[in-house]
């Protein structure tokens, strides 16, 4: 095994050619594929003539477009019906594993993959979401791509990449009560900006990040796109370990001790070098909210919307059309600011440790006359765990809706969506113009937790308050 950082050894393993443009071939060990972005590149399969090269390393689910609140099928959207028949006839013409609405493992696709054991330390995944940096939290190597990326992968089971440069993010300490794994990558975020990792790979480290859950980890790789980064990953250890074994598709047996060897041998190098090392303190990471159109607009709980003085030169063109779009006034605490929608889920924060720490927040409580609030579990598994554990129960008793699994209102390519100008809290991944369903809707972006109390104050609240 080569010297190195963990994105080089799996990188260099995974080139199968060097093509005449520079970039270099790799092979995808995991296609995962979905109803929004699959359509198109199999239509482009027919018209070529060509088959899927390995529909066993291709793994489907429904998850963009299906409704939270009445699955009954067909769906009152003709256009969602016809996604769904068309990812159902595909998926049998070519052999390709589908786990459907009803299987008992259907959900977002970045949820189920993990949960199944499917996604692996080493691999290299490819999916068509951007989101699919999630994946990186187990050592892997995970590509969101485009329509016509996925027909290539499903032709010839590889991928055109560029190599990226590796900055590594390091966070040490413990966090405080009441701070959570959103909230720390949304403060890196704020920190390096929207571009800030155009053309890397972000290697996270650190004492923080050792001691962090392999769901807090892939809250974190998962918002690495948003941070400009072509993918997230933290190096596999025991708590990687401890969460792969037993699953479905984690090596079983004999085979578990080779795979953990050569899990080990992946690892970042101690001397290993990086093209940027950025540090954190943990404790400096406060309990964060974004105030604007882009994640890197964002701020802690008790602290003000900035205003255009504050803010490098290069912020302040987009800052104003925040004000504008966002109708917060610089200047202004956001705390107190008026909720009229929150939602808990999507492939951020649907799993269920968010569920459990949002529903501490909940039980006792009722949401806020006037809020909308709803829980959205991100699979079949975390929905029947949830409710093993009663939580579906504190949320209902709370006063939120409990919906079924998907998507929802994250993208909004469902029902669930705002309506004119409401503003949601909301545990998605992005607060951009128009993303929750309505042209003029607004987003506030948060943990679960505080999600939940956003709900029960009927404002945006500082959750330490209530874990006190």
């Amino acid at each position: 095994m080569s010297k190195g950082t963990l994105f080089d050894k799996v990188w260099d393993s995974h080139t199968v050619g060097v093509l005449p443009s520079g970039q270099k071939q790799l092979f995808i060990g995991l296609h995962l594929i979905h109803e929004v972005t699959s359509p198109q590149a199999f239509a482009m399969l027919r018209e070529r003539g060509l088959k899927v090269l390995f529909p066993e390393r291709t793994v489907a689910t429904v998850d963009h477009i299906v409704p939270t609140d009445n699955q009954a099928r067909p769906f009152s959207d003709r256009l969602a019906e016809e996604m769904i028949q068309a990812l159902e006839d595909n998926c049998k013409q070519n052999g390709i594993t589908f786990y459907n609405i009803g299987s008992g493992s259907q959900g977002i696709v970045h949820v189920i993959a993990p949960e199944q054991g499917l996604t692996q330390p080493g691999m290299t995944i490819a999916c068509g979401d951007s989101h699919t940096s999630t994946h990186g939290a187990f050592g892997a190597i995970a590509f969101g791509i485009g329509t016509s990326q996925v027909r290539d992968v499903l032709a010839s089971q590889t991928l055109a990449l560029a190599k990226l440069k590796v900055r590594k993010i390091e966070v040490n300490g413990t966090l405080k009560p009441g701070v959570y794994a959103k909230d720390v990558i949304l403060h890196v975020i704020r920190t390096l900006g929207v571009k800030g990792g155009v053309g890397y790979a972000y290697e996270y480290a650190g004492t923080t990040f050792e001691q962090m859950s392999m769901e807090e980890r892939m809250t974190v790789c998962n918002m690495s796109i948003e941070g400009g980064a072509r993918c997230g990953y933290v190096n596999p250890d025991r708590v990687t370990y401890e969460y792969l074994k037993g699953r479905k598709f984690a090596p079983q047996d004999s085979e578990w001790e080779k795979a953990v060897a050569w899990w080990d041998s992946i690892h970042s190098d101690a001397d290993a070098e990086y093209d940027d090392v950025v540090v954190f303190d943990a404790s400096e990471i406060p309990p964060t909210v974004t105030w604007g159109i882009t994640p890197a607009q964002g701020i802690g709980i008790n602290q003000a919307v900035p205003t255009t003085e504050e803010l490098p030169a290069d912020d302040r063109f987009i800052a104003e059309e925040a004000y504008s779009y966002m109708d917060l006034a610089p200047g202004k605490p956001i705390e107190g600011t008026k909720v009229d929608v929150c939602f808990i889920g999507s492939c951020t924060n649907g799993r269920i440790s968010d569920l459990r720490e949002a529903a501490k927040i909940a039980e006792g409580h009722h949401v806020a006359q006037g809020v909308k609030a709803f829980v959205v579990p991100g699979s079949e598994l975390v929905k029947q765990q949830a409710e093993a554990e009663g939580l579906d129960k504190i949320f209902q008793a709370a006063g939120f809706e409990w919906r079924e699994p998907g998507c929802s209102m994250c993208l909004a390519m469902n029902p669930d969506k705002l309506e004119g100008r409401q503003l949601s809290a909301s545990s998605s991944n992005r607060n951009f113009k128009g993303r929750q369903g309505s042209a003029s809707g607004r987003t506030l972006l948060m943990s679960p937790a505080m999600v939940a109390a956003a709900a029960v104050k009927g404002e945006v609240y500082d959750v330490r308050e209530l874990l006190n």
